[in-house]
């Protein structure tokens, strides 16, 4: 009991620095314009007509459209309620930071702003918490106490102690079964994961808003010279003495760290999918003020008449 009291207490002195710091530089940044972090959320089907060069293929009616051999879009009116999930992933390599902040914190700093946020406003918001499976679904509500209430449970869960592989799929595919209703999704994850995430990903965004929101360290991207070094996986469990020292191996290390940047962004691109990025060195303010301000040139850029090929996605 008195570990619970502690976690709650913990979240709301976490929740109250957070309004004080980032809730209120944000409201003061993105004057109004909170909803551009939920486009194309909060839709009611309101007609169907046909297909032209600036829609969103997403918005295709396949249906219809193999019904009359002409491609025809869903045309959606806007609900002043919205809703949002955010689908942590809290597997071990969450857990990893190589300064004062670990990805874990910022994954929940982050999903406590923008639930603080949105809340404010009168929209409700949902979790789906993932450690070697997916364990924590909370529905959607809105308010600052349910706000508290998924902070904590984020605060709340022990340090994973199973290694294993995560399969990031199995979050998404188990979102895209619950979450019935559009709504605006959130994948927050550092993406270390078996392949196969981003078909999940993708078929996700056919029905619903999805945002990645990548979760790094800047040690996983390059290596100082450090000397010897003890590097565990935290996904295995295997240790590794390396020499940091040897530039021939840091380079070799940020060469596979570029690769695999290519292609994580690839397969955002292919999912069609934004994305925003977080790191432990960095600030989130900062972070969700460029978000929004990109999806804001974006969307003027689609009532213009389309997109330029190299702005489709992020």
């Amino acid at each position: 009991m008195s570990d619970q009291m502690g976690a709650a207490a913990s979240a709301e002195h976490v929740l109250r620095r957070l309004e004080w710091t980032a809730i209120r530089r944000l409201d003061g940044l993105l004057q109004g314009n909170y909803r551009t972090l939920m486009r194309g959320s909060g839709l009611d089907l309101a007609d169907l007509r046909e297909y032209q060069h600036h829609d969103d293929v997403r918005h295709i009616d396949w249906n219809v459209t193999a019904r009359l051999q002409i491609p025809h879009v869903r045309v959606f009116t806007e609900d002043r309620e919205m809703a949002a999930w955010f689908l942590l992933d809290l597997s071990p390599s969450v857990d990893f930071g190589s300064g004062d902040q670990r990805k874990r914190n910022v994954s929940a700093e982050f999903v406590a702003v923008l639930a603080r946020l949105l809340t404010r406003h009168g929209n409700r918001i949902g979790a789906m918490l993932y450690g070697s499976g997916v364990d924590q679904v909370i529905p959607t509500r809105g308010g600052r106490r349910h706000v508290l209430h998924v902070l904590h449970s984020i605060q709340a869960r022990p340090a994973p102690t199973e290694t294993g592989t995560t399969r990031l799929r199995d979050l998404l595919e188990s979102a895209a079964g619950l979450i019935q209703r559009r709504s605006t999704v959130f994948v927050v994850s550092d993406f270390i994961s078996e392949p196969g995430w981003e078909r999940s990903l993708a078929m996700l965004g056919r029905r619903h808003e999805v945002v990645a929101v990548r979760v790094l360290d800047p040690l996983e991207l390059e290596l100082p010279d450090l000397g010897l070094l003890t590097m565990r996986d935290s996904e295995t469990g295997e240790q590794l003495l390396v020499d940091t020292h040897d530039a021939g191996f840091r380079r070799r290390f940020a060469r596979i760290a570029a690769q695999r940047e290519a292609e994580l962004r690839e397969g955002f691109t292919k999912a069609a999918v934004d994305a925003l990025e977080l790191s432990t060195d960095g600030d989130l303010v900062d972070a969700v003020v460029r978000f929004t301000e990109m999806r804001k040139r974006r969307a003027r850029l689609s009532a213009g008449g389309g997109f330029p090929a190299h702005l489709k996605r992020a």
